[in-house]
């Protein structure tokens, strides 16, 4: 650092972990914003620590090793990497935790921003061993909104996140100054992020993931029963005598109060944490602290009320009661559900069986996506029968939350109700791009239609019977069961067909006439982008990057690799980002701030194909549907050797893409600020992969599967030729080119429909 003092001295206090920490130093180390000192305090611990962190500092001159003589526990040990720090700002980290990539250059980014303020909240996630990662409930309260820096009176919210000093980075400065040091014990943090925040003159918020805070199964420290627990009285009684010697700080009293009766509860109630015996005692001292920091005539909010008549009358008894009678009624009605659960499905069975009998019905039952909404080929099918078949009678299966998306005409069906089965037994086309139901049995004369996800690049099918970790207990005995219903199955290209035929060995007819869904990127006009934009919010004038991740099966929350806050700051105000999170996942992809919109919600993933400029994917098979708008794509491509392993892939991305490739993130800042996402090599690349992929996209792919599978018609509308067809033009390249003609539709009045919804 040619002896510049660092922006940051990331603290790490280290005893017992010696498993850990080698990932926790490299998490640092391996950071792209390299002006940092990494201050590792040995606490005297007894394993390979105090070795590990020598050889860190032997390889890494940015290393400051620690060796304390005697161990003094967390607080103190973080007081004495305190000591020794130089940096801007301090950041501490637990010796089991680990920063995310590039952590430390969001934080650099949002601090220059904000003006160098005193403290920094940034987020966090937990992580499992299971490999699941799952956000901070509270990441609301760190939304980039309204003006900052700011002081804790105008975001007092921020006092209900997790009491901890490792989700924060602190003006070096500021806290010498104040005299802030962590106390001795269990618990040390409330004592110092209270007085930290309450004094703070300027505050700033990162809605970012920064840390991945590990939940180890065993060993952790809230987590071992012991007498120490107890320490929590002391650390709140420190909080309670900084309030009394900074007068000026009385309106957080209240507050305060109520944070600790909270947090007492916490302690009291967990079963891990008290020693047998040992509660009683917990809360007679609980109930003397409640009397003394209570502040008369302060209401108490009611989804409290429970915790604070426990704490103020020390009700240990009624307490345990409650507890057993909770349990008690939890038993019984869990049994009780599952009575009637078994009633309800053997009356339900009954009743589909009695439907079978029965003659079917002109109708069709069409579903995506496992109940969700309408939409996806299924969706452009629906349409096209009502508008190609109409004395075809349609229905649309999905959950009771997704009705909404559903347009006038179908009947709506909820899984699992009587009129669903009912519709299984007697509808006589049955149209799904997921499995069917494992309980219909294919009568004579139904026809099932089987439309896909779209063309694969991940591995899908048998394939998945070597990629443990992508199919993850997938049933193949009962998928193949599944194909063995099957009629016909969709296809837009040559590979898609033989892949399909491989993996899903049937008995089916593929009908190679192109994805139904994707005919509305023909038969769309400039004003409907113009309507769809403007209901997404997108300003005039500014270029949509749509990003679209790929679902990844091995893991349980979205892989968030890209900082979409920071690229979209780097752009400029020309620049808005679209964020399609996928609809397996139960956590959002990112939150809506500033210039990035969350768009996971979003009913329709083609509306948002037409609204935007250009597309940014990793693996997801939207990118084949997007080359059918002739527009830029941007593959990003950082975890590739990840993927490829877990997953299995058929062709490399990366050798055969639709337009420009950028392996990391600054990479992909640079692609789009030098206009190389729209120059003529991507141009170039995005034609062969269109000649490859996008072969019978035409716009009357719904046409076609309606004329064949319903009508029975042989002589279908030929495929317009490639060089023919006519996308619809994004709104950037609408204002320097002339109007395209679009390919003519006979069904072509599902496009209006569309919009409307929208």
């Amino acid at each position: 650092m040619d002896g510049l003092l660092p922006r940051f001295s990331v603290i790490v206090p280290a005893y017992q972990v010696q498993a850990y920490l080698h990932e926790c130093l490299e998490s640092v180390l391996s950071q792209s914003c390299p002006d940092l000192e990494l201050i590792v305090v040995d606490d005297c611990s007894p394993d390979a620590c105090g070795a590990i962190i020598d050889e860190f500092a032997a390889r890494d001159a940015r290393v400051l090793p620690v060796h304390l003589p005697e161990n003094v526990g967390l607080g103190r040990a973080r007081n004495a990497g305190v000591a020794r720090a130089s940096g801007d700002y301090l950041l501490f980290l637990d010796s089991d935790d680990t920063l995310t990539p590039d952590a430390l250059r969001s934080v650099a980014d949002r601090l220059k921003e904000t003006g160098d303020p005193d403290v920094l909240v940034f987020d966090y996630a937990r992580t499992y061993w299971t490999g699941e990662a799952v956000r901070n409930q509270a990441a609301l309260q760190l939304t980039e909104q309204g003006p900052a820096p700011f002081r804790l009176e105008d975001r007092p919210g921020l006092l209900r996140l997790l009491m901890v000093a490792w989700n924060k980075a602190y003006r070096r400065e500021f806290v010498e100054k104040q005299g802030f040091a962590f106390p001795p014990g269990l618990y040390e943090d409330t004592p110092w992020t209270y007085p930290v925040l309450m004094t703070a003159e300027s505050i700033a918020t990162l809605d970012r993931v920064c840390v991945h805070y590990r939940q180890r199964r065993l060993g952790s420290i809230l987590r071992t029963t012991s007498e120490r627990h107890f320490d929590v009285f002391e650390q709140y009684d420190r909080v309670f005598a900084f309030l009394e010697e900074h007068p000026e700080l009385a309106q957080w009293r209240p507050v305060l109060f109520r944070r600790m009766v909270h947090h007492l509860a916490i302690v009291y109630s967990r079963r891990d944490r008290l020693p047998k015996g040992s509660r009683a005692d917990f809360l007679r001292r609980a109930r003397a602290h409640y009397r003394r920091y209570r502040t008369p005539g302060v209401p108490v909010p009611l989804r409290a009320r429970v915790q604070h008549v426990l704490i103020r009358f020390g009700l240990h008894r009624t307490y345990r009661s409650l507890q057993l009678a909770s349990a008690l009624h939890r038993r019984l009605s869990r049994r009780t559900g599952r009575l009637l659960r078994g009633l309800r499905t053997a009356a339900l069975r009954v009743h589909y069986r009695a439907q079978r009998c029965l003659p079917l019905r002109e109708s069709a039952a069409f579903a995506a996506d496992d109940g969700r909404g309408h939409g996806c080929d299924p969706g452009a099918l629906e349409t096209a029968f009502r508008e190609l078949a109409p004395h075809i009678r349609t229905a649309w299966i999905a959950r009771p939350e997704h009705h909404h998306t559903i347009p006038p005409g179908p009947r709506r069906l909820v899984p699992g109700s009587v009129a669903y089965w009912t519709a299984l037994a007697r509808s006589r086309y049955l149209v799904s791009n997921t499995g069917f139901d494992p309980g219909l049995a294919k009568r004579r004369g139904q026809v099932l239609v089987q439309t896909g996800q779209g063309t694969p690049l991940g591995h899908i099918g048998l394939d998945l019977q070597e990629r443990p970790a992508a199919a993850r207990g997938r049933d193949f005995a009962r998928l193949l069961r599944d194909v063995d219903r099957w009629d016909y199955v969709l296809s837009a290209n040559r590979h898609t067909t033989l892949t399909h035929e491989r993996v899903h060995p049937g008995r089916y007819t593929t009908l190679e006439y192109g994805h139904p869904r994707n005919d509305v990127f023909l038969t769309a006009g400039a004003a409907d982008v113009t309507r769809l934009r403007a209901s997404l919010g997108i300003p005039e004038g500014t270029v949509a990057i749509l990003y679209a991740p790929a679902h990844r099966d091995y893991r349980r929350s979205p892989y968030r690799s890209l900082d979409l806050q920071r690229i979209a700051r780097r752009l400029g105000p020309r620049f808005v980002v679209l964020a399609r999170g996928h609809h397996a996942y139960d956590t959002p992809l990112t939150t809506s701030c500033g210039r990035v919109v969350d768009v996971s919600d979003h009913p329709n993933v083609q509306s948002l194909c037409l609204a935007s400029d250009a597309l940014v994917t990793d693996y997801s098979p939207l990118m084949f549907d997007y080359a059918n708008l002739d527009r830029p794509i941007v593959i990003h491509t950082d975890d590739w050797e990840a993927y490829e392993a877990a997953r299995g892939t058929y062709f490399d991305l990366r050798a055969f893409p639709p337009g420009a490739i950028a392996r990391g993130e600054d990479e992909l800042i640079d692609i789009f600020a030098t206009g190389h996402w729209r120059g003529s090599r991507s141009a170039q690349l995005r034609a062969a992969f269109r000649e490859r992929f996008c072969t019978h996209d035409d716009g009357r792919a719904a046409e076609r599967v309606v004329r064949r599978v319903v009508l029975g018609e042989t002589e279908l509308p030929p495929v317009v030729p490639l060089g023919e067809r006519r996308p619809v033009p994004s709104a950037a390249s609408a204002l320097t080119r002339e109007p395209l003609a679009t390919v003519p539709h006979p069904a072509g009045a599902h496009v209006a429909a569309l919009t409307d919804r929208l």
